[in-house]
């Protein structure tokens, strides 16, 4: 009896901490929308919400404002989630969506689209004005997503060629990666200085750039996601008990690891391709969440999703603040918080114990 009621307290707990994460993610996401460079006073901008206001602070609003924080809240849930499925799928801590090399296949379909055929020699030479005019940034993310897909479909086929273990996946991961920066590199050794200042603008992780439409399909993909690792809790709880205690419960372990991995990496896949790179969220917000309540996904996954929208929008806001007149790359700010975490984790030891 006294355990039903502890088990009882212990998920309305949950709960209200899922509730309270959602609270502090609508309060700073509204907070957000009275901060920026605009100087816009509290009342310009809750006319400008009603339409009423002018003609620019409608703009700076609902064109540039509300897209911004939405990206925040969806990227932040993805990567969050996608960093706590692939900590659990590879038995790997240290696991986050770069894992598998996808951001870095990212960056480099990005780079050939800016550099070769938008911006680069092959197309408008030292000429900004040329490449103002030629850039398309649905096709640069278009190629970046596809790459992003190329690399984790080749990644997961070479893994079921050899033995679909955790070690193999890392390792394909790692060595994939590498070609990707390599073939990056050399993509900008040959670049002209606009198609090289243009590709490096890109890979820097930035809010700004989304839109309602890009916020759309990275709703899409993450809520899908996140409801199909939700519906397969269970069976990522079962996988943290080993393999063996898994399949003595039904569960398919290889294809479980393939379509969570899988799944994570398209979510990441999509995030980066439309806002460039943005570190550590898949690792930061993962390991406070187990830390503090566990292994069970049923409430990780929630709490990691919410956690992972709250650290995007500080560091969206902190990005504002601290611009001067401009917003600071998100991606810096999320590396700038993550990486003293980071070191914290390696030099504890507690995760290796």
């Amino acid at each position: 009896m006294q355990g039903k009621q502890r088990l009882s307290h212990r998920k309305h707990k949950h709960y209200f901490v899922i509730f309270g994460l959602l609270v502090l993610v609508i309060i700073l996401g509204i907070g957000c929308l009275f901060l920026g460079y605009s100087h816009m006073s509290a009342g310009e901008c809750i006319l400008a919400l009603t339409g009423q206001g002018s003609a620019a602070s409608v703009r700076i609003v609902w064109n540039i404002r509300i897209p911004r924080i939405l990206a925040a809240v969806i990227a932040g849930a993805g990567l969050s989630v996608s960093g706590l499925i692939m900590q659990t799928t590879l038995n790997n801590s240290m696991a986050s969506p770069s894992t598998l090399g996808v951001s870095n296949a990212a960056v480099f379909g990005a780079n050939l689209s800016i550099i070769a055929f938008a911006g680069g020699f092959l197309s408008t030479g030292n000429n900004l004005s040329n490449y103002a005019v030629g850039v398309n940034p649905y096709a640069t993310s278009f190629i970046a997503f596809l790459f992003s897909t190329f690399s984790i479909v080749l990644i997961l086929g070479l893994c079921t060629v050899r033995s679909f273990s955790p070690n193999v996946v890392v390792l394909s991961g790692i060595a994939v990666g590498s070609v990707w920066t390599a073939a990056t590199t050399l993509l900008q050794f040959y670049a002209t200085d606009v198609g090289l200042s243009a590709a490096v603008v890109w890979n820097f992780g930035d809010l700004g750039r989304a839109t309602y439409r890009t916020d759309a399909i990275m709703f899409a993909v993450v809520l899908s996601g996140i409801l199909f690792f939700t519906l397969t809790s269970w069976k990522l709880n079962a996988l943290l008990s080993g393999e063996a205690t898994a399949k003595t419960m039904g569960v398919n372990v290889e294809g479980l690891r393939f379509v969570s991995m899988l799944l994570a990496s398209m979510i990441t896949a999509v995030c980066v391709s439309f806002l460039g790179i943005i570190g550590f969220v898949g690792i930061i917000c993962p390991h406070i969440t187990k830390k503090l309540f566990g292994q069970d996904h049923r409430v990780t996954i929630p709490v990691s999703a919410l956690s992972g929208s709250l650290l995007l929008l500080f560091s969206d806001t902190l990005s504002r603040s601290m611009g001067n007149g401009a917003a600071l790359p998100v991606g810096a700010i999320t590396s700038l918080l993550g990486a003293p975490f980071f070191v914290a984790i390696i030099f504890s030891g507690k995760e290796n114990r």
